[in-house]
């Protein structure tokens, strides 16, 4: 097919889509009124709406809280519990953006890669520099360990 035969297809495929209503993409469960729909429909956005923004308020907290850390991550078991918090901190930005594409909500998503991207910020400062891509300063020494 060419180019312009599969944006005819597409553009058909569209028009079928936008032809359809939404009961008709998503059907309810068979014999259940229209009013038990809706209102399972408004449990269900109500519910994923709560669940997203919990993930993300949890997240959102914990890359405020690395912004204060108050232990020495220099070197040693100080630095690993630090990176060891900054992987948390990855994972959590990571399981809030899932969350947050899956049920659409936008602007949770738009900060929960925002919270990737300060957790890799955050472990490229220390890691960075002991592994030669940096120069090391003294607050970020090159070696792992404290000596």
């Amino acid at each position: 097919m060419t180019p312009s035969s599969w944006d005819k297809e597409l553009a058909r495929i569209d028009k079928q889509l936008e032809s359809l209503s939404d009961d008709a993409l998503l059907p309810a469960k068979p014999g259940a009124s229209p009013a038990a729909r809706v209102e399972a429909q408004a449990i269900q956005q109500q519910t994923s709406t709560l669940g997203v923004m919990a993930r993300l308020v949890l997240a959102t907290a914990l890359g405020v809280g690395m912004f204060f850390w108050p232990y020495e991550a220099r070197c040693g078991a100080g630095l690993l519990g630090y990176l060891g918090a900054v992987g948390v901190l990855l994972a959590a930005g990571t399981w809030s953006a899932v969350w947050s594409w899956r049920h659409r909500s936008s602007r949770a998503h738009i900060l929960s890669l925002l919270l990737i991207l300060w957790g890799g910020t955050l472990a490229a400062i220390e890691v960075l520099p002991k592994t030669g891509y940096a120069i090391p300063t003294e607050a970020h020494p090159a070696s792992w360990t404290c000596g």
